[in-house]
């Protein structure tokens, strides 16, 4: 899913790291609550697109709260969510929210969730917060400033060797293009040293900021799923774009080890060579 450009910036705008606080505690926030509700009975899970698409009423109190204190602290800014919450702006910045990436996970009490929340401008991606409870990890960027785990600097994978490449991806909702994925796996796992798929993009693409991946790749997302964690890859020094080598967008998104970039690229373009966006 696509969602509509920042407003135009604002000469005005504050410092990305102030962004990047103001991020940071409402995630942080924002992830508590869902770790309070981890052991209670769901009161309402439903799908949304398909049948493996589900929701929940954490979904919704996760962004209600993001939604809430993001704008009592800067009601000029625009938003957009995954659960629906929807504002322009006037300011010339606007939140990028995910309450709860990877709620499959979240619901079978499975690793590989998280809330991310990143806030752009009108020449991209201001600052990022991902954070991953699970792992105890706080991740975060903001442009230009590099990326951070826990307050500590961290740099991608230094791995030049496709074949030695440790390679993170997902599955798109829909089961036509679940096979067609499928597929692509059958041909890119020998070429390889292994597959994982963690259910969360957000977390992969952190994975891959701090070296816990050589790579990720995925179809099928949306915004709110990549916006932040493609920010805190790239400033952890990660090469960055859409699958056909253009800007990284919801459609599709590859992070990776400078080193295997241009190889991954031209092997994954390959592979997809009828189903790239």
């Amino acid at each position: 899913m696509s969602v509509p450009p920042a407003p135009p910036g604002s000469s005005a705008a504050p410092a990305p790291e102030h962004l990047l606080a103001l991020a940071t505690d409402v995630a942080t926030r924002a992830a508590r609550l869902l770790v309070e509700g981890l052991g209670r009975e769901r009161t309402s899970v439903r799908t949304k697109s398909t049948s493996t698409d589900m929701v929940s009423e954490m979904d919704r109190a996760s962004e209600q709260l993001i939604a809430r204190e993001l704008l009592t602290a800067r009601p000029d800014d625009g938003i957009v969510g995954e659960e629906g919450s929807a504002r322009t702006g006037t300011s010339g910045l606007r939140w990028v929210v995910d309450p709860l990436d990877g709620t499959t996970n979240y619901l079978y009490g499975f690793p590989g969730w998280s809330v991310s929340i990143a806030v752009e401008d009108d020449a991209g991606v201001v600052a990022g917060v991902v954070v991953d409870p699970s792992h105890r990890d706080v991740f975060t960027a903001a442009r230009g400033g590099g990326a951070r785990r826990n307050g500590e600097a961290i740099r991608c994978s230094a791995q030049t060797v496709l074949a030695e490449t440790l390679v993170g991806t997902g599955f798109n909702y829909a089961a036509d293009q679940r096979r067609r994925q499928a597929e692509v796996l059958v041909s890119l796992l020998p070429q390889v040293r292994d597959i994982r798929r963690m259910g969360a993009a957000s977390v992969d693409l952190c994975s891959v900021a701090c070296g816990r991946l050589d790579a990720y790749y995925e179809r099928g997302l949306s915004w709110w799923d990549v916006a932040a964690g493609s920010l805190i890859a790239a400033e952890a020094g990660a090469v960055i774009s859409s699958l056909n080598g253009g800007p990284v967008s919801g459609d599709s998104v590859m992070a990776s080890a400078p080193g295997v970039s241009a190889s991954l690229s031209e092997l994954l373009r390959s592979l997809c060579a009828q189903d790239v966006s």
